[in-house]
Order: structure tokens, then sequence, then C-alpha cells
């Protein structure tokens, strides 16, 4: 009986080892595409000289009122502008200072 049990106990550690071995071995091609992802979004910055009362409103402890205001300034020569100008207190521009670009308009050569 007690070979049984060794038996049955072997073959279930035999069982839980290949199943943590197929485990891990999926766990980096996730993490990988998961870190794709992350970089594709990180490069679809909103432009703040260009994006809609909607878009603006989308960023955090952006609202209607401060979505107003950052087109009311419009245009930026750099995001950095929205503290200078006091636009948005320091506190909110960090935490969208990642999410947001000013692109600057380029002039056609004739």
């Amino acid at each position: 009986m007690k070979t049984k049990y060794a038996k049955l106990l072997s073959g279930l550690c035999a069982v839980l080892l290949m199943a943590s071995a197929v485990q891990a071995k999926d766990t980096p091609k996730s993490a990988a595409a998961a870190s794709a992802s992350a970089a594709s979004a990180k490069t679809e910055l909103l432009d703040i000289n260009s994006a809609s009362k909607k878009d603006l409103s989308g960023l955090p402890k952006i609202g209607d009122v401060r979505s107003d205001a950052i087109i009311k300034g419009r245009p930026y020569r750099g995001k950095d502008e929205l503290l200078s100008k006091k636009i948005i207190p320091e506190d909110v521009y960090n935490g969208i200072k990642d999410l947001i670009i000013a692109k600057q308009k380029t002039t056609e050569k004739k």
C-alpha cells in the first residue's frame, strides 16, 4: 500500500513539474507581447495643439474646464508651456506629461 501511494505521489509531482515548466515557458511570450503593446501605446501621444475638447477631457485630472483652458492657450511651442502659462497645476501636468506632445505646424517650402 505504501508503494502505491509513493508511486501516486511521484506521478503527481511529475505532472506538477511539467505544468510549471510549460507555464514558465509561456510567460516570457506574454510579457514580450505586453511590452510591445505598451511601446506602441507610448508612441501615440496626444497633441495639445490639435486635440479636441473630448480627447483632452479624457486625460487624467483634465475635465471640461481645463480642456477649454488648454484650447484657449494654443498654440504651444512645448508641452511644458502648460505650466509656464499657468494653464494647469504642476501635479496635473506631472500626471499627463508622458501622454501629451505639442507638435509644431510645419511650413511648406515653395
